[in-house]
């Protein structure tokens, strides 16, 4: 019985190193008619997809500059065909504080405090 077993054993070995070592050119019959077909439609884009491919360049050359999420509104409208920019939104308090700091850099003490007030309500 161990004979049997060790017999049916090394015969699946062989058989699987047999049928690993087949080219794979002779496994399939059929198989290079479809590669060139899968080939050539690889190869040759579609007029649409180079129009989709023109657009793409196009809008990520007038959105350079743009990060985040700016840079995404605008590509998904820009590629929707939209070349308005949308809506600006209003400027947050960091970038108020920020531009305000800006133009009061020359004054101090009171004047600074009251000017600086003055531009972060406004």
């Amino acid at each position: 019985m161990k004979k049997l077993i060790l017999v049916l054993f090394c015969s699946l070995f062989a058989v699987t190193g047999a049928i690993a070592a087949e080219p794979k050119g002779e496994a399939k019959k059929g198989a290079p008619a479809v590669e060139k077909k899968a080939e050539q439609a690889k190869k040759a884009p579609s007029e649409a997809q180079l129009k989709q491919q023109q657009r793409m360049k196009d809008c990520a050359g007038k959105a350079e500059g743009k990060k985040g999420d700016e840079r995404k509104q605008f590509m998904s409208s820009c590629l929707k065909g939209q070349d308005a920019a949308p809506p600006s939104k209003k400027e947050t308090q960091q970038e108020k504080m920020k531009s305000c700091n800006a133009k009061a850099k020359d004054k101090k003490g009171d004047e600074r405090k009251k000017f600086m007030s003055e531009c972060l309500k406004g």
